[in-house]
């Protein structure tokens, strides 16, 4: 692996210890050991927040709104209308 950015990090010597000790069983340096918990823990959370979690009713909600014919509220339709009369198709 090519470093091309620095990340500093201060512990205590405990953390060190645990770390030190984590990374010895794994046969990787602390380094090493510490980048990929940060990558692991940092995807897992990336993951879990790009998901969208509904209770069964809001699903149900969801799933109808889907299910049913569009209708713009006014707001829309003018902002169409004026996008119309703006627009020259070819």
């Amino acid at each position: 692996m090519t470093a091309t950015a620095r990340f500093d990090l201060k512990m205590n010597a405990e953390d060190k210890d645990v770390i030190a000790k984590a990374a010895a069983l794994t046969g990787t340096t602390m380094a090493g050991f510490v980048r990929a918990a940060a990558r692991e823990k940092a995807q897992s959370l990336l993951e879990r927040e790009a998901r969208i979690r509904l209770s069964q009713h809001d699903f149900a909600a969801f799933a109808a709104a889907l299910d049913t014919a569009f209708s713009p509220n006014p707001a829309l339709e003018d902002a169409l209308a004026r996008a119309r009369r703006k627009v020259r198709r070819a």
